[in-house]
């Protein structure tokens, strides 16, 4: 009995030493970014246009100072990486479906995207005190997706059944005219990234923060193969913080 109350009293000490100058922070931010691969490809010819989605994120981490200057965060996030862009193609792989039929092949023309990837992120990273009010962080995260979409419309142009040689399908500009394609089921649920950022503390409380998230993951699974080229998320956000 006396040994078990020992054990308990150092574990009650340690764990009090443990939270005892713990730092927590509560955050909103707004990121701007986009699900691409790396380097465009040669059957992308052009971004038409790319629009402002309501790509926000709510978070609260936990940090532990380990000296003066290094220490670790985890933190927990919401967060939505959406992407709304249309862009001209040549000989660009697609799953379609037009009317009744689904067809696949190399589509040459106009390509509306909309993508939205809603998650739970789990970041864990390192910290470094550089000077009195400013602080570097890097580290992996992790996202669990809780809503996702990846979906548009493929007009004014046409689709080469099969092969660049296959039987020719016109596609319109108008609804009736156009295909449509969703690769919503397609997508992982489980992404892996890197995350760098740095906070500003303005005053004793209040501070702005601007990180950059890099998924090392596609976010399609593995079997996936009608987009040939891996498709990355690639956000940079910039936000403000309150220090409790």
């Amino acid at each position: 009995m006396a040994l078990g109350a020992a054990l308990l009293w150092t574990a009650t000490a340690g764990a009090g030493n443990f939270t005892s100058n713990l730092e927590m922070k509560a955050r909103v931010g707004y990121s701007i970014g986009g699900t691409a691969p790396i380097g465009i490809p040669a059957t992308i010819r052009s971004i038409d246009a790319f629009r402002l989605t309501p790509s926000v994120k709510a978070a609260f981490d936990v940090k532990k100072p380990l000296t003066p200057l290094w220490g670790i965060m985890v933190g927990l996030q919401i967060e939505n990486k959406a992407m709304d862009a249309e862009v001209t193609t040549k000989a660009y792989r697609m799953e379609l479906v037009k009317g009744d039929s689904r067809i696949e092949g190399l589509f040459t023309g106009h390509v509306e995207q909309e993508v939205t990837q809603w998650m739970l992120t789990l970041p864990v990273t390192a910290t470094c005190e550089v000077a009195r009010n400013l602080m570097l962080k890097a580290g992996p995260y992790c996202s669990l997706l809780l809503h996702k979409d990846f979906s548009g419309i493929a007009s004014d142009g046409y689709l080469r059944q099969g092969d660049p040689t296959g039987p020719k399908i016109d596609m319109g500009s108008k609804e009736g005219e156009w295909a449509t394609y969703d690769f919503s089921d397609d997508m992982r649920s489980l992404q892996m990234g890197i995350t760098v950022g740095i906070d500003w503390q303005l005053h004793s409380h209040m501070g702005l923060s601007a990180d950059l998230n890099w998924g090392l993951t596609g976010i399609f699974n593995s079997d996936f193969k009608t987009v040939e080229q891996t498709l990355f998320p690639i956000y940079g956000t910039i936000g403000a913080f309150y220090r409790f």
